[in-house]
């Protein structure tokens, strides 16, 4: 005899939009955020926590999606790579610097590592190299070498401090 699984309803605020969602218990928030709300830029590589790709803000922080169930974010504000842009649409400083100082190839790994650097220089205007490396160091990228990505970090610091890096 097979069990129905009851669906439940979550309340979340996605990109500063508030989003009633539907699914199963089980639905994991990296699927939500892709299929139901069908925002793509965050992706899914391991689904097991390991890669970073995933990585979205759950209330400011950093924390891989693929490791939370849709129905544990009820009431939750989360931020995707679609919502990091200025609010013109502009780029943010992290997106531009990385566009500038070559921190991405393939682009696969590249919403994880806007989310999390995002995350970090907020609460780390003038990080090391080391700090930096340590801040990224649980997003995969197997294209650049992370010179760009920490250069792009760098960059965005070098700004907040009222220079340019």
């Amino acid at each position: 005899m097979s069990e129905t699984i009851s669906n439940v309803t979550v309340t979340i605020t996605v990109n500063g939009r508030q989003r009633d969602v539907t699914c199963e218990p089980r639905k994991l928030l990296s699927d939500v955020i892709r299929e139901e709300l069908v925002l793509t830029g965050t992706h899914v590589g391991c689904e097991h926590g390991a890669c970073g790709a995933c990585t979205v803000l759950v209330d400011g922080a950093a924390v891989r999606s693929c490791l939370l169930f849709a129905a544990q974010m009820d009431g939750a504000e989360i931020t995707t790579v679609e919502g990091i842009a200025n609010p013109d649409g502009s780029l943010s400083d992290v997106q531009e610097a990385m566009r500038d100082n070559h921190g991405l190839q393939c682009g696969f790994c590249t919403p994880g590592f806007v989310i999390t650097l995002t995350a970090f220089l907020r609460d780390h205007t003038d990080p090391t190299d080391d700090e930096i490396r340590e801040a990224i160091s649980g997003n995969l990228c197997r294209c650049t070498g992370y010179h760009g990505i920490v250069n792009a970090a760098r960059q965005v610091c070098g700004r907040a401090n009222g220079g340019e890096s």
